[in-house]
């Protein structure tokens, strides 16, 4: 994994940290985590990033360069010794990774000192936001693709070192495999490969740049076939080297097509492949592919088998970033509130638990309850705002969703290969019915309050109005 030491963070977490150490270096916080929005207009999000925040957490430290460095704007000696010796020895509740999660409601719970919970809100922040973003893009592309084969090869357009989570997100996601070597190294996901135009480029003729990669790449070896000329030149020239390898007893795996009408290229490709009786060799797509584009390829039955995916998905285009927010909800064991003019940005109070809703037949109702951490049993849940909405909730099997992941600094649960978590997050999505799941005016999920966590919200917000 990419090292990240503590400063890794935004100047106001530490110079806030410096006046909580003078002041009450003692005291005890709760915040929560949360989005506000789902992304790409999606109907649910997948929650990535768990795994790696955890593992980041737990080896949190300021380097002697770091206080160093820290000594010039202006840090006074004790703080920068508290730095020196710092380490997170929080508690954490957090949902499962790859769980299907929804807007407005706690994904993640942290609680300990006030100094050091504040220290690590931007790293928080910065993995799970982007990680999450990028699964549910992959998900999206996933639900499009159906059985295809998706890879993802986006490492050289992605944000810098972004790429390298990206590759762990669209796993998740439901990616089957990466061109992103370190990525897939680091995270057991399989690595895929073709070649480049400037490959072909480099030879006198496009036929003997084929046969060359042919018998030296004998295994998954896929030709990129539209330097020149798609149907008139590369795949003739795939079909010639085919044919040589299968006299040599290996099999070409596959042909890619990165450019122009993609449905049509893909149709006349298999025509020539077939008659030619190379019905095995797989049609690989690139080339902008997201999950509209891809859709639209299986509408027009375009006989493609594997669709490379890049910029789209490893930038999160159109979105970019996912609004997620980190938020004080209790302080010494007082309930806290954030208030806002904009009835959805105001927060939840104390410490909670999230119960999801599920129905007779197994599957999400779609409904999210959140009570206060204390309560045992949530008979009904109340709008956020609307105070004539109101769901019973006797009927539901009750999934309660954070559970705790660390203790004193210390992961207690089991660590999960990004195999399994993707495993876990196609199970889950199976539950979510599918007109949550449209790209088209999706089904908003339900999230409600119990009666008790509303009065405590309600006294805080008439305590604090003017």
């Amino acid at each position: 994994m990419l090292h990240i030491s503590a400063s890794y963070t935004d100047l106001y977490q530490l110079t806030m940290a410096q006046v909580y150490f003078k002041t009450k270096p003692k005291s005890e916080a709760v915040f929560d985590y949360y989005f506000r929005n789902n992304p790409f207009g999606s109907g649910y999000s997948i929650f990535a990033g768990l795994g790696n925040i955890l593992e980041i957490l737990e080896n949190l430290r300021f380097t002697n360069e770091d206080i160093d460095y820290l000594k010039i704007h202006g840090f006074e000696a004790d703080f920068l010794e508290y730095l020196r010796d710092f380490r997170f020895r929080g508690r954490i509740f957090s949902s499962a990774e790859g769980d299907i999660v929804f807007p407005n409601r706690p994904i993640l719970q942290v609680e300990g000192n006030i100094m050091e919970v504040q220290i690590v809100e931007t790293v928080l922040l910065n993995i799970l936001n982007f990680q999450t973003l990028i699964a549910t893009k992959a998900s999206r592309i996933r639900h499009s693709a159906g059985d295809k084969f998706l890879l993802d090869m986006g490492l050289r357009r992605a944000h810098a070192t972004g790429g390298y989570y990206a590759t762990r997100a669209a796993a998740i996601g439901g990616f089957d495999s990466t061109s992103n070597v370190k990525a897939a190294e680091d995270f057991n996901i399989p690595a895929s490969g073709t070649m480049a135009h400037s490959f072909i480029q480099s030879y006198e003729n496009e036929l003997q740049a084929f046969q060359d990669f042919a018998r030296i790449r004998t295994k998954k070896c896929v030709l990129l076939v539209d330097t020149y000329n798609t149907l008139k030149s590369g795949v003739p020239n795939a079909i010639t080297v085919a044919k040589q390898m299968e006299s040599r007893g290996d099999l070409l795996f596959g042909v890619r097509l990165d450019s122009g009408d993609l449905a049509y290229l893909a149709k006349e490709t298999r025509k020539l492949l077939d008659n030619a009786e190379l019905k095995y060799v797989k049609i690989v797509a690139s080339n902008q592919l997201d999950e509209y584009v891809i859709k639209s390829l299986n509408e027009q039955h375009a006989p493609i088998d594997i669709f490379g995916v890049g910029t789209n998905l490893v930038t999160g285009k159109p979105d970019a970033a996912l609004d997620g927010v980190y938020k004080l909800s209790e302080y010494n064991g007082e309930p806290r509130i954030k208030l806002s003019e904009n009835i959805i940005k105001v927060s939840l109070p104390s410490k909670k638990q999230v119960y999801r809703m599920i129905d007779e037949n197994g599957m999400f109702y779609g409904a999210d309850a959140i009570g206060l951490a204390s309560e045992e049993g949530i008979s009904k849940m109340l709008h956020p705002f609307d105070a004539t909405k109101n769901l019973e909730l006797q009927r539901f099997q009750k999934e309660a969703l954070l559970e705790k992941v660390m203790e004193k600094g210390k992961t207690v649960i089991a660590k999960r290969e990004v195999s399994e978590i993707a495993e876990y997050s196609k199970k889950r999505l199976a539950m979510l019915p599918e007109e949550y799941k449209r790209f088209q005016n999706p089904h908003t999920y339900k999230i409600g309050l119990s009666e008790q966590l509303k009065t405590i919200r309600d006294k805080l917000v008439s305590g604090h109005s003017f």
